[in-house]
């Protein structure tokens, strides 16, 4: 008894078998969570939050399921963290790598059982990681000399990316609006310069990709409502002097006239400051706060477009886009960088008016307008379209391909069994278990179509055998088909990160071998 004294009351602690036991079962019950959503059959999750506001978000994205689960379970937290790395590093295959990573770790739970050392188990997944790896990277295809076939290989991992979620019906259209999206960046990684404007109403095949730039706000009253060769001003400053703004100034006047004079003296000083404004030679004003109705009127007397409330993205995206700074202060107007843009007008989408600048300077931005039919079918068709983007800008930069559908998968089990075969000692157990975990992810692409798993498994293995094999799961035939003519294809980076990842997180897990919880400390009473 004494023994137990160690930790404080509320403290436990889990020893071998049971901290390990713990650990795989919340691992798996995390990758059990998400594997139905993988693959082009897959189906989505609804989340409700039970705050206030009952949010729902139905979503098919690993990433987003993840981070909405609040989890006691400490190795279920370190797989909800690779989904959310990989998230942020390529955009897809949030799914894949905890469900891979579960595999794993449900192969080794066997290994443990019949007693081989975690190390050992981590030996022999470190090695088939490697092979799989190394076998991935000889199959891989580089079309980046050929526009014509880069484009296409861009288009299929676009297809392949969307298919599992919710725009598949629509995934042609998709693709295409995320491919020009993405070539117009010209190789840079960054997706600030994409503006997805979510606009309720229509269907989702009313969407569209707008070349220039789009501000979801409505243009002053009185205002030119389109200006061509526009000089844009972009500024950060308060529009809103007509009150005295020292604060505790307390005046003392003895008559309404002297507070007629200070209410002068405040225009006077507005007036300055928008005379300082128009002396920048612009036509276009855009401030992120709001513009009090004296200096709308002066704007407006001298045929400046005023833009009040232009939020902060859209004010640091207008900057970006039209080449020119946010400004602070107007003292110097020569050290000022002005954007600039051919045309700048109203247009509507369904029932808003939004502001449209088109022929902007940096020709790399564009808008994509996202229609539908509800604000949830929105918020996912954004976070697809986020994945396809985020996947094609890491293509163009690492623009290796392997094709998708489960492929790369059996390609990779077959080359770790040859492995293992060659490998003395109980590590080669290990790299057999890595084999069986790699292929249980078209298992699951298979059993999420409803086929007949098993069958199809087997089938497509003997396929492999052969050289040069190009075959994966069809889930829409519901056979093994040929993934070269289907045009399923995936990025290598995409791939190679859920590989890694997934192993990482399961060598993690597995060398745990005490779960300590702790209890917060107390605060002292200090009533």
């Amino acid at each position: 008894m004494a023994i137990d004294r160690i930790f404080k009351d509320e403290a436990m602690e889990e020893k071998g078998e049971r901290a390990r036991m713990a650990s795989f079962v919340g691992a798996m019950a995390i990758a059990d969570l998400v594997k139905t959503t993988l693959g082009p059959k897959g189906m989505d999750k609804i989340l409700q939050s039970t705050g206030r506001g009952q949010e729902v978000t139905v979503t098919n994205d690993g990433a987003t399921i993840l981070k909405s689960l609040h989890i006691d379970n400490p190795a279920a937290k370190v797989l909800i963290d690779i989904s959310k790395v990989q998230d942020d590093e390529v955009g897809d295959g949030t799914t894949s790598v905890v469900v891979l990573a579960g595999e794993l770790l449900r192969e080794a739970e066997k290994l443990v059982a019949v007693k081989i050392h975690p190390m050992t188990i981590i030996s022999g997944f470190r090695m088939a990681a490697e092979c799989a790896r190394n076998a991935l990277l000889q199959k891989a295809v580089d079309n980046k000399d050929d526009t014509e076939k880069f484009r296409s290989d861009l288009m299929n991992i676009a297809r392949t990316t969307l298919s599992s979620k919710i725009l598949s019906q629509d995934k042609e259209h998709f693709a295409k609006l995320a491919v020009d999206a993405v070539m117009r960046l010209k190789g840079s990684t960054n997706l600030e310069s994409i503006q997805i404007i979510k606009k309720p109403g229509g269907s989702l095949t009313d969407s569209f990709l707008d070349e220039g730039f789009i501000l979801d706000k409505k243009i002053g009253i009185g205002q030119p409502k389109r200006i061509e060769n526009a000089k844009i001003l972009v500024a950060n400053t308060a529009m809103d002097t007509d009150k005295v703004k020292i604060y505790g100034a307390r005046v003392r006047v003895d008559s309404m006239s002297k507070v007629a004079e200070i209410e002068g003296a405040e225009k006077d000083k507005m007036r300055e400051k928008v005379q300082k404004i128009i002396g920048h030679g612009i036509n276009c004003f855009v401030n992120r706060q709001l513009i009090y109705n004296f200096p709308e009127e002066l704007f407006a007397d001298a045929g400046i477009l005023a833009i009040e409330h232009a939020d902060f993205d859209g004010i640091e995206r207008l900057a970006l886009v039209t080449g020119g700074e946010i400004a602070s202060t107007f003292d110097n107007p020569e050290s000022v960088k002005l954007g600039h843009c051919n045309l700048i007008e109203e247009i509507m989408i369904g029932e808003d008016k939004l502001i449209h600048f088109s022929g902007v300077a940096m020709g790399q931005a564009c808008t994509i307008v996202l229609r539908g039919a509800s604000h949830h079918v929105l918020d996912e068709a954004e976070r697809s379209l986020h994945d396809a983007l985020c996947v094609l800008s890491q293509t163009i930069n690492d623009s290796r391909v392997v094709l998708g559908g489960g492929w790369p998968e059996m390609v990779m089990a077959k080359e770790v069994d040859e492995l293992a075969r060659n490998t003395p000692g109980k590590k080669s157990l290990a790299i057999e278990a890595f084999s069986r975990a790699l292929s249980a992810i078209p298992t699951i692409i298979a059993d999420n179509a409803g086929l007949d798993s098993a069958e199809l498994i087997s089938q497509l293995r003997a396929e492999h055998q052969k050289e040069g094999c190009t075959s994966g799961i069809d889930v829409i035939s519901g056979s093994v088909g040929d993934m070269a003519e289907r045009g399923i294809s995936e990025a290598f980076k995409v791939k190679q990160a859920v590989l890694l990842s997934a192993t990482e997180a399961a060598e993690m897990i597995l060398r745990v071998d005490e779960i300590i919880t702790c209890a917060p400390r107390r605060r002292e009473d200090r009533m």
